[in-house]
């Protein structure tokens, strides 16, 4: 940590604006790359360029403007930096001395330069020839007694050439086991939203921001997690669109903020106030006040107006009368304390919805890191239905992913639960008949590892082991292996927790170019609202030793299937050649994909909801019933306070860019507490207390992170917030969806405890 002391000071300012011009020019000079990153900036998220490595927020249609926010500046400076971790790195520093530094520290180091293999003898990475790193992987693979004895995960970051391929190879090795970044954030929207509405994407594009009437944002923090939101926000706002943000904690984006690229409002030190209604939701609150948004619609449709749209419900849906049934016996003293907001305020939001004849619904992993995080989806697909907002411009739903192409991953095939038809696709292209069973998703990955039966854990990507629940016997369970691969640009924690044998293989970074024996290769990725376009890096690689992560996908399949049915070596350098099986598995969504993808602006996949098409067995939209008014088991402990973990302003994940987090005021500190000062005030506590937090669970296992400085912030009472991952040690493996397997990082029950 730097040795500036922590400061805590509220930030008044709008968000956006001269703040973020001066923080990205900061990072890029801090990376020593503003050269480099400033010509590099010019190109992200271009035609002809190269997508943000960042968020997964789609490209505006109109190319005249810069397409690049803050944190996608910060991504891009860290992706770019002049800084590289060497083999002489390695011969200084132990794993040992290296796992007692910071996320950060790690971060800071620079660009991994050539394959590295860890030395039990002297507890150091050291080099390791790519050709031998991939007979290791090969050996270990075929030695297991099992393929169900190995993990795949996948980054969100993986383009879809080559999530297709980790797919197909894993596939033919024989087992379902991929665990990936989805399944710990919107696995929810893919496994809740197909029962619905028969997708599970979202339905909104981009142009739909401009018809809309109302907008209303659940549950997540836009100006953070996926700044380039904020233009067609602002955008509406200028046009008198109420646009309603339902969340625990105020968050500065979305209350004013000055668009950069706005000349007038920079010059002027303007800004655009962007909510029209805050609803201080409680964490889990959310249930409620669906249900008394629609309780509301309901009472008034009995009172003789007609507010619901009957032809469509008529016409397309499936399920009415349960659903009126279940809203109907809900009684406004329950539905108020269960979302921690009033009677007036939830009439006042349900009165927005029925003037709006055209609403959109964003939400985001407050909504989806519930206990029940699928059901909950699935109520946000009712209230839509009610009114007929699918299959019209400015309607719909649409979940708001935070990685690049991890909607696109899923689609290509990273599924632990695959279709049996695409199963059967697979076979008939391909030539293999792949396993049948259902695979792990992340938190049966650890369990796995726990439990001693699986033995090999390959990350494409990502930093699996910070990012998943119960740090502590996460650590163990990932050190019980027999080999961990790491596939990355950058050095993190989980190349530092690792099996008895361990790699790490650096790939060419999404910014850099790709040329293979055939030429400039380019890769494509999916947004957040089903638009595919393609992405070619313009920088030179960090170093002549990386590879492409196709390439290695590839190695690793043809050292692990010496007598695989797959030309692997074929699509080291020709991408094309992928995209025509992509093609194949996907002869409806990806028809034409060469030729489509030549298009500047790239191509929607086709969402039916968008064509009131409804992929279910019935053929109808569903309203489906969650009974009740909680989305988390109820915890019998009256000291109990709902964590939600968070992500600061300077972080992607688990990437920690700094230890700042300027919109919610903290500097140099990221052990703090989110705390209402009531909650504070009623256990005898006093803001800048040191305090310690502690899981309330009946499983036996003490989990407890000390060392937190409270703070008195507006959370909603019974809520506290803290960063995301150091707070991961108090969530429980067994705290998760059983819908979707996303852990319930939103809801952790908790007790203060003070420090001694």
């Amino acid at each position: 940590m730097a040795d500036d002391k922590p400061r805590y000071k509220s930030y008044n300012s709008p968000a956006g604006g001269w703040g973020a011009a001066a923080a990205t020019a900061k990072v890029l000079l801090e990376q020593s790359v503003v050269t480099k990153g400033s010509r590099a900036l010019l190109s992200m998220n271009q035609p002809g360029g190269f997508k943000c490595p960042s968020c997964a927020f789609p490209d505006a249609s109109c190319t005249k403007k810069l397409e690049f926010c803050e944190n996608g500046a910060k991504a891009l400076a860290h992706e770019a930096t002049k800084f590289c971790v060497t083999r002489d790195f390695f011969a200084q520093h132990s794993v040992s001395d290296l796992m007692a530094q910071s996320d950060y520290w790690l971060e800071m180091q620079g660009r991994l330069t050539e394959p590295m293999r860890y030395d039990a003898a002297t507890d150091h990475y050291v080099p390791v020839s790519w050709d031998d790193a991939f007979a290791l992987i090969g050996r270990h693979l075929r030695a297991l007694d099992s393929p169900d004895e190995a993990e795949f995960y996948t980054s969100g970051r993986t383009a879809n050439e080559t999530a297709f391929l980790y797919s197909i190879f894993v596939r033919e090795f024989g087992t379902n086991n991929f665990p990936d970044c989805s399944n710990m954030c919107h696995e929810p929207t893919s496994r809740g939203l197909p029962h619905s509405i028969g997708v599970g994407k979202g339905t909104v594009i981009l142009d739909d921001f401009e018809h809309a009437e109302a907008i209303f944002l659940i549950g997540h923090n836009a100006g953070t997690n996926a700044p380039r939101m904020m233009t067609p926000l602002v955008e509406a706002r200028k046009r008198g669109v109420p646009i309603v943000a339902v969340n625990p904690m105020p968050e500065r984006a979305l209350i004013k903020f000055t668009e950069p690229q706005d000349i007038v409002q920079m010059a002027t030190f303007g800004s655009t106030e962007i909510t029209s209604e805050f609803v201080h939701i409680k964490v889990g609150g959310d249930l409620a006040l669906l249900k008394g948004m629609m309780k509301v619609m309901f009472e008034l449709e009995a009172a003789g107006h007609t507010v619901l749209d009957h032809d469509f419900i008529n016409e397309h849906t499936s399920g009415f009368a349960a659903l009126k049934a279940d809203i109907e016996v809900q009684n406004w003293r329950d539905l108020v304390a269960a979302s921690g907001i009033d009677e007036a305020q939830i009439r006042r939001c349900a009165e927005i919805y029925i003037r709006s004849n055209a609403t959109i619904v964003c939400y985001g992993m407050g909504v989806t890191q519930h206990q029940q995080g699928s059901q909950l989806v699935q109520q946000i697909a009712n209230i839509l239905l009610l009114k007929g907002n699918y299959g019209k411009p400015g309607a719909g739903i649409s979940p708001i992913r935070g990685h690049s192409n991890v909607q696109g991953d899923r689609t290509v095939g990273i599924d632990e639960k695959p279709s049996q038809a695409y199963l059967d696709k697979v076979r008939d292209v391909f030539g293999f008949e792949p396993p049948r069973g259902e695979g792990h998703h992340s938190v049966e990955s650890v369990e796995a590892m726990m439990a001693g039966t699986a033995k090999v854990f390959i990350g494409l990507g990502g930093n699996f082991v910070r990012a998943v629940p119960d740090t502590d016997r996460a650590y163990d369970a990932m050190r019980k292996l027999e080999l961990t691969v790491g596939i990355a640009t950058k050095l993190n924690r989980g190349h530092l927790v690792h099996g008895r044998d361990a790699l790490i293989l650096p790939v060419v970074a999404r910014s850099e170019r790709i040329e293979t024996a055939a030429g400039e290769q380019f890769v494509t990725i999916e947004d957040s609202m089903s638009n595919v376009t393609a992405s070619r890096g313009v920088l030179e690689p960090a170093s002549p030793h990386l590879l492409s992560e196709t390439e290695i996908v590839c190695r690793m399949a043809m050292a692990t299937l010496p007598h695989s049915k797959v030309d692997w070596a074929s699509y080291i350098d020709d991408y094309g050649l992928i995209r025509d099986k992509i093609a194949a598995v996907y002869p409806v969504l990806y028809a034409g994909f060469s030729e489509r993808i030549k298009a500047p602006l790239g191509f929607h996949l086709d969402i039916p909801p968008r064509r009131r098409a409804w992929a279910t067995p019935n053929g109808k939209a569903n309203f489906l019933i969650l009974p009740g008014l909680a989305v988390n088991a109820p915890v019998d402990d009256p000291d109990m306070l709902r964590l939600a973990t968070v992500r600061s302003h300077d972080q992607f994940n688990t990437t920690i860019y700094s230890y700042n987090d300027r919109y919610r005021g903290v500097y140099n500190d990221r052990m703090v507490l989110f705390m209402n000062a009531d909650d504070i005030t009623a256990r005898g506590l006093e803001a800048g207390t040191k305090v310690a937090l502690e899981t309330i669970s009946d499983d036996g296992v003490a989990r407890r992170v000390r060392g937190l400085t409270i703070l008195d912030y507006p959370m909603s009472r019974g809520s506290v917030a803290g960063y995301y991952p150091e707070l991961n040690p108090l969530l429980s493996l067994a705290h998760y969806d059983r819908t979707s397997g996303c852990p319930a990082a939103k809801s952790i029950p908790v007790r203060v405890v003070a420090m001694r």
